[in-house]
């Protein structure tokens, strides 16, 4: 195998824009694979081939899988497009992968796809004719229904591409593609689904962390830097930016009736959120709030929440169930560090019986006590931003 062959699905439908979504795919898969030398990009018809050397294609692979917008991947044998190269190339595809695993020695079939017209056999041709030759060579039968092993044969005008192997990738849109978010990020298991469920649609984030020393040690921070870096893998983050809200936090939890003191504070983040968002050129907010999964995700508490913002406020866990959220977690690498037992501001000062339909006009009354603005401007200038 001497390249990886990256298909994408829903970049077919985008029409007159499909070459701005092309780019921007072929663009980060170029950065995915930084550090590779020598690797070199083409974009046959509806795919993209990267070439590289035979050593580095498990971790080209591996890099691949977790980029936004490609649907699959495979580990390729590039060959001349002509029936003897290919007939060789695919029997010594599937004879290293009977080695790899004897179970695929149980059956096979071919699936072969003629994007080239002028070769002079048909998909159907070229399927039969390699799977005789594997057939003969090897002595696996076939079978078209359940077979325990699939060799592929993509036919192009520049080259014929022949894999044993193909690997799920997440599907989706390029990330940037849709613009740029601010993500309000916490130590939890929701709040970094959300970021990668965002960077799936073509979301490019940065994330936003609200600390509160000496309350919350710097395990909790540590952890949710480990958060951020799993998702910087994914592309789905490109900064991290940590602010200090402890002071401001002691001050919204002596304004008001203690049943108010959650959305005060949720109302706060969105402003710092805004003020930090503005210096990120971010479109939209993204939280990981979901609909009454607690006291302070009502739809009352959510909208008066979001008043305080001047941006869009996406929450792409609002419908999920929690285990829906925590398989999710487990599969983008984010579950295990989510759980450790380092709290974060969110569990801090929490009344015992946080409002569940907080009114706006009951909210602004006890944010009139305070200078909202200068609060939120202090908190912002805490910022430190670490580059992921």
């Amino acid at each position: 195998m001497n390249a990886v062959l990256c298909r994408y699905g829903e970049l077919f439908l985008k029409a007159g824009n499909r070459p701005r979504f092309e780019r921007r795919l072929v663009d980060n898969v170029r950065l995915a694979l930084t550090g590779l030398s020598g690797f070199r990009i083409e974009t046959p018809h509806g795919r993209i081939l990267v070439r590289l050397s035979e050593g580095d294609v498990e971790e080209a692979c591996a890099r691949l899988e977790r980029v936004f917008g490609l649907v699959s991947i495979s580990p390729v044998a590039v060959v001349d497009s002509e029936i003897t190269a290919i007939r060789q190339a695919a029997v010594a595809c599937a004879d290293a992968a009977v080695e790899r695993d004897p179970a695929f020695r149980r059956s096979f079939r071919i699936e072969a796809r003629r994007s080239e017209k002028r070769f002079p056999l048909t998909s159907y041709e070229i399927s039969c004719d390699v799977g005789a030759a594997i057939e003969g060579a090897l002595k696996i039968p076939v079978n078209l229904t359940d077979p325990a092993l699939v060799v592929g044969i993509e036919v192009g005008a520049t080259g014929s591409y022949v894999y044993a192997d193909r690997r799920e990738a997440p599907g989706g849109l390029p990330v940037e593609s849709s613009g740029r978010a601010l993500l309000l990020l916490s130590g939890g298991i929701d709040s970094p689904v959300a970021a990668w469920l965002s960077a799936k649609r073509g979301l490019a984030l940065d994330a936003l962390y609200f600390h509160s020393p000496p309350f919350v040690g710097e395990k909790s921070r540590d952890k949710v830097v480990t958060l951020a870096r799993t998702l910087a893998r994914w592309q789905a983050l490109r900064t991290l930016t940590v602010v200090s809200f402890t002071d401001t936090q002691k001050r919204l939890r002596e304004a008001g009736p203690a049943p108010l003191a959650v959305v005060l504070y949720r109302r706060m983040m969105m402003r710092v959120a805004d003020l930090i968002a503005d210096g990120t050129r971010a479109e939209a907010l993204v939280t990981g709030e979901n609909l009454g999964q607690v006291a302070s995700q009502t739809i009352g508490n959510l909208a008066t929440i979001e008043a305080a913002a001047r941006r869009l406020v996406l929450r792409p866990l609002v419908t999920y169930d929690k285990r829906e959220t925590i398989d999710l977690a487990k599969r983008i690498g984010t579950f295990d560090t989510s759980i450790l037992p380092y709290e974060d501001c969110c569990s801090l000062f929490v009344p015992p019986h946080p409002s569940t339909a907080a009114r706006l006009d009951d909210v602004e009354r006890a944010e009139a006590s305070l200078d909202m603005a200068a609060e939120a401007a202090a908190v912002a200038a805490t910022a430190e931003t670490l580059t992921l």
